[in-house]
């Protein structure tokens, strides 16, 4: 087959919204799914004589990025206009920065090797620019609409190295730094919500090949799976044009989802066809580098580190560890219910089970979760006491999820303690063994795998409460 003669290579671009209130050079909102054209101004219209002021919060997370990724903070960078006509683009140009961006170099790590090496993609720069409005074109027959909400809205955009040989790895690096981009809060990385939107540049050559073939860039994917089958369907497509004899054309191609196939949009451009200037209306960044310093030692543990740690603190499995981190609140909740209960595996255990089930049932964030991280902590030392089955413990934490109350309360509440009287145990396995006189002369004339089947029923009849050890022991007795 043609692929096997050449091999894939992908760069990625992705832009990603940073998590301001305000737009990138004026003050109106940056809020999602506002009426059509509501959050616009003069600035962010272009309208004649208005002038933009670069948002400092947008700097600040624009540099926390590029920090959390490797990169390192040129001390000044220059905004550039990027000249191209689009109808959503008001001022005919984008404000965006070229050849002296805000950072560069860094890498991302999106695995191992088979000889147990880091795989990593490197970053070949991050630089800060506004986004442009919307085109809406299925709204209206015949016509498209345009808002505006969008334009001048704050973003970092992420190149990356040529370095990426499989839709797989597009796919593993693509997560890995939407991760690491929640880590350090600099965005919501929605690409349902448009905050995280992905380019991607690919090339095919034979293998060994250093000098590299020319690129196709693809765009119009709204998920990870989307980049993944893009990258695959042009690689096809590539690889059968080249091995017919023809040529590559450099070009901008749109993923057709339903078709799942690359249609062309436009001849690509080079940079020459922007025109980049430096923007006249605004002063080249400057940043102090002992401001950049300080940025530095305000970056959180980011998820490898945390992983890491995680699996030495509680000794819990590789694939345990890749769920529980998966976003900062899942792991924030999980590391109070385990500190508090000291039980690292119980605390995995409720949180990826009933505590994820019961979140995705509300539709509530972990972090706004109605039973507290201290109050599950409690409900998990209640059953390692004894206080309460297991059994019991589903039941009361279905009602703390109502309710909001404590787990203790709950239990007391709803008659749920367990109880270890002896003379209480022995009363409800008499009962059982009265009202199941066939089952209980086998047991007694020495059946003993029916002790199982009357431990259940001695446990349903008191509700729980009865401590499991103590009823087998008494029924232990009772057979001989």
């Amino acid at each position: 087959m043609s692929h096997e003669r050449y091999e894939m290579v992908v760069g990625l671009e992705v832009h990603v919204q940073l998590k301001t209130r305000t737009k990138a050079f004026c003050g109106c909102s940056t809020d999602f799914g506002a009426a059509p054209n509501v959050n616009t101004c003069p600035v962010c219209l272009a309208l004649p004589g208005a002038l933009p002021v670069l948002n400092e919060h947008a700097v600040e997370l624009a540099t926390r990025a590029a920090l959390g990724l490797g990169c390192k903070i040129d001390p000044v960078s220059v905004f550039a206009r990027k000249n191209y006509f689009y109808p959503d683009l008001p001022k005919g140009y984008q404000i965006s920065q070229f050849d002296q961006p805000l950072a560069t170099g860094g890498s991302v790590v999106i695995g191992k090797d088979g000889q147990g090496t880091d795989i990593q993609v490197g970053i070949t720069r991050l630089h800060m620019e506004e986004d442009a409005g919307k085109s809406i074109h299925d709204r209206y027959p015949g016509a498209t609409a345009i808002d505006l909400n969008r334009a001048g809205v704050p973003l970092i955009e992420i190149v990356s190295e040529p370095d990426i040989r499989t839709a797989a790895d597009a796919g593993a690096y693509l997560r890995t730094l939407k991760q690491i981009l929640q880590y350090l809060d600099v965005s919501d990385v929605s690409m349902e919500e448009g905050s995280l939107r992905v380019d991607a540049n690919i090339s095919v050559r034979p293998p060994g090949q250093s000098k590299l073939g020319t690129k196709t860039e693809v765009k119009n994917m709204n998920s990870f799976s989307a980049v993944e089958k893009a990258l695959e369907a042009e690689f096809t497509r590539q690889c059968a044009l080249l091995a017919a004899g023809g040529k590559v054309q450099q070009q901008t191609l749109l993923w057709d989802g339903a078709r799942e196939a690359v249609r062309p949009s436009r001849t690509k451009e080079g940079s020459h066809d922007y025109r980049y200037f430096p923007e006249p209306d605004l002063r080249p960044l400057m940043l102090d580098q002992k401001w950049i310093d300080h940025k530095r030692g305000d970056l959180p543990e980011l998820p490898a580190a945390r992983k890491a740690r995680l699996s030495q603190e509680y000794g819990i499995l590789p694939i345990e560890i890749e769920q529980l981190t998966a976003t900062p609140a899942v792991a924030d909740y999980f590391e109070a219910v385990a500190r508090a209960s000291r039980d690292g595996k119980g605390a995995y255990n409720w949180v990826m089970g009933e505590v994820i089930a019961a979140t995705r049932a509300s539709g509530e964030e972990i972090g706004h979760f109605k039973v507290r991280p201290a109050d599950l902590a409690q409900l998990l030392n209640l059953v390692r006491d004894g206080t309460i089955s297991h059994t019991a413990a589903k039941r009361v934490f279905a009602r703390m999820v109502e309710t909001g109350q404590q787990a203790a309360q709950v239990a007391a509440d709803e008659g749920l303690l367990q109880v270890g009287d002896e003379s209480a145990i022995a009363t409800w396995v008499d009962e059982v063994l009265d009202e199941n006189p066939e089952e209980a002369k086998r047991y007694l004339s020495g059946e003993k795998k029916l002790q199982g089947v009357l431990v259940g029923l001695v446990m349903k009849k008191s509700k729980g409460r009865a401590d499991p050890k103590r009823v087998n022991q008494l029924l232990s007795a009772r057979g001989g």
